[in-house]
């Protein structure tokens, strides 16, 4: 990950919203692909009903998260594999789930990846893990930038409008379940469960 400061500086929710239109790569044994960041979720520790690390859970499966800032965190749900990077110093168990890009980097690869194309290659965070081609946690406790995969903060587009909302599929997840957590760019077509009226088809939601 290129250095800034930002990820010792800023709290858990803001950096989510601030890595949207931050480019995301993955050097994949088939060429680089990557995209726009456009949808993040917070997680916000041992405090957060719907986290991993809430109460102070600490496992073999979820020890990125206790990781330094920019810890790769890959975990599967429901047979998918999800990308999650670590958000704050050492042993602050807070991380960022990245839910979907706009693919502008390798698309014939990951077209390959997923056999589909258009806003479904990518629009959610089990498909651009798959249309990344990443299925396995081989990764976890690697560096972004020291890692096959990045997060250029420095290579970034900026969202006209930011929009925030609860977090997806954590509905039965305890008092946190509703807080507006989850932040996307408002009107571009790889947010997952857009509907169609709201995409902006000119701009994709960027300045």
């Amino acid at each position: 990950m290129d250095q800034d400061p930002f990820y010792s500086s800023s709290t858990t929710d803001q950096i989510s919203r601030e890595m949207l239109g931050m480019l995301l790569t993955y050097d994949s044994p088939k060429g680089l692909v990557g995209g726009w960041i456009v949808e993040t979720e917070a997680y916000m520790g041992q405090k957060d009903s719907a986290a991993h690390a809430f109460k102070g859970r600490r496992t073999a499966s979820n020890e990125p998260l206790y990781g330094p800032p920019g810890t790769v965190y890959i975990y599967s749900i429901h047979g998918r594999y999800l990308l999650d990077v670590a958000a704050q110093e050492k042993d602050i168990p807070q991380g960022v789930l990245i839910r979907a890009v706009e693919p502008t980097i390798g698309l014939d690869i990951m077209e390959q990846n997923r056999t589909k194309h258009g806003v479904d290659l990518t629009n959610g965070p089990g498909k651009l893990m798959e249309a990344f081609g990443i299925a396995d946690k081989k990764m976890n406790m690697e560096i972004f930038g020291d890692s096959k995969l990045n997060i250029h903060q420095q290579d970034k587009k900026i969202p006209a409008h930011i929009e925030e909302s609860n977090r997806i599929g954590v509905a039965n997840q305890g008092t946190w379940a509703t807080k507006p957590l989850r932040y996307f760019v408002k009107g571009n077509p790889y947010v997952s469960g857009i509907k169609k009226r709201d995409v902006d088809l000119k701009t994709h939601g960027w300045r």
